[in-house]
């Protein structure tokens, strides 16, 4: 069984390297492109960007004055057992997010909608969002936190299946273009799009997609993933660059996830993570032991499952 007193001290570890420690994989793709960009202004701040995320580890300090909303995923096994059930894993994480934002510190971001009432602690009605996912075995649980901007960066539209790929690709760069004349995201960003679902489910399936992978990571669709790779291109050749200044460093990455939907829609979102991609995981193993890492692996083989009855991929090849 799970102690609670383990998963609280985890998450709050978590707080403070998802808001200090930029994740490896997203400071790759920003060296990449800061190697690359040949736009004066989009240059020098590629180069700050890279300065502060340095000057932020070595001090210990969040590397953005707007630390975002944190929120929480969390991944089970099927076999996981937690101290005291899913009520005391929510109350530790909540208790994680308020004592990290008053120590680390976080700015606290989450406030009434109405009445605008501030707990100064980023804990309140529905915050932080806790999102569910599991997997067939394991005796583990997998804490992700991720701290996104909670303003703009984020768009839908209404697809219909006669607009095919080319409608993808007009509301796509239609966001990008209004996220960066209009400063409504901070660019560079790895850029998630959700397709079909219902509108919810396809808004979950662009954050997730923006959030939950790593820059380089690919739809295990080999057709999604070639349009991953186009879009990525694609995004960089707008002539905007970093926080939409002159350039072509725009999107670090490009990640697609999509759902099933009504057969005659194809709902379609887009979501710009923020220029700090500002996610750490941990996977919590029965016996205590904690493993630490920054990929999420959350979009499993049996995230994207298609059938009734879940047969692992290794057992279909067997039948085979």
């Amino acid at each position: 069984m799970i102690a609670i007193e383990t998963i609280q001290e985890t998450a709050e570890r978590l707080m403070e390297k998802a808001a200090i420690e930029i994740p490896e994989d997203y400071l790759d793709g920003l060296r990449t492109m800061a190697n690359t960009e040949d736009g004066d202004l989009s240059s020098f701040v590629l180069q700050a960007m890279l300065e502060n995320y340095e000057a932020a580890k070595q001090d210990r300090r969040a590397m953005c004055g707007d630390t975002g909303c944190p929120r929480w995923y969390v991944k089970m096994g099927n076999e996981a057992r937690i101290e005291g059930g899913p009520i005391a894993l929510e109350a530790a994480l909540r208790r994680a997010t308020a004592k990290s934002t008053n120590e680390i510190p976080l700015r606290p971001n989450r406030v009434h909608p109405l009445w605008r009432t501030d707990h100064d602690n980023n804990v309140g009605i529905g915050a932080p969002e806790i999102e569910y996912g599991f997997e067939p075995d394991g005796e583990w649980i997998d804490l992700v936190t991720v701290h996104k901007g909670g303003l703009f960066g984020t768009d839908y539209r209404m697809l219909f299946p006669s607009d095919g790929v080319e409608g993808i690709k007009r509301f796509f760069l239609d966001s990008l273009v209004a996220f960066g004349k209009r400063g409504l995201a901070c660019q560079p960003a790895i850029i998630g799009i959700g397709l079909g679902g219902s509108k919810d489910t396809c808004m979950v399936l662009g954050k997730r997609a923006a959030c939950l992978r790593t820059v380089g990571s690919r739809n295990s669709d080999a057709r999604i993933a070639a349009m991953e790779d186009e879009f990525k291109a694609l995004g960089n050749s707008i002539g905007m660059g970093a926080m939409g200044f002159v350039g072509k460093s725009m999107v670090v990455d490009c990640n697609i996830e999509v759902g099933y939907c009504h057969t005659g829609g194809m709902q379609m979102s887009v979501h710009a993570f923020c220029l700090s991609s500002r996610r750490a995981v941990a996977r919590i193993h029965g016996d205590g032991r904690v493993e630490y890492r920054t990929d999420p692996d959350w979009f499993t083989d049996y995230q994207r499952r298609e059938s009734v009855e879940w047969t692992p991929p290794q057992s279909l090849s067997k039948s085979a």
